[in-house]
């Protein structure tokens, strides 16, 4: 069953990694929104929604509808940012959302 999660816990994990390196880098700078804030939510759902695909855990599309609904507010607030790891994590964010309204459906 796992491998009909398997593009959505990859983009999950993308969004993990570009979500984490936006916020450490973030830590350091001014923001005048929810970033780096965003930046820690997606983290923790994103890796909450992979556990829940490995789990095939009945839950999955709401924890996916979740997902999505929280990368979609990360990627808006990261988009404000000029910074290219703002840029890259808003990217993340939204190809995350993307795969998990796939399966929220």
């Amino acid at each position: 069953m796992i491998q009909n999660y398997k593009s959505c816990i990859e983009a999950c994990q993308q969004c993990v990694i570009d979500c984490q390196q936006c916020a450490t880098k973030m830590a350091a700078l001014e923001s005048h929104n929810a970033c780096p804030n965003c930046c820690m939510q997606c983290t923790e759902v994103c890796l909450l929604a992979i556990k829940f695909m490995i789990a095939d855990s009945p839950f999955t599309k709401q924890v996916c509808a979740l997902c999505a609904e929280i990368c979609q507010w990360c990627a808006q607030q990261c988009l404000e940012h000029p910074h290219k790891h703002c840029q890259d994590c808003a990217a993340s964010c939204l190809a995350c959302a993307e795969a998990c309204l796939a399966h929220a459906a």
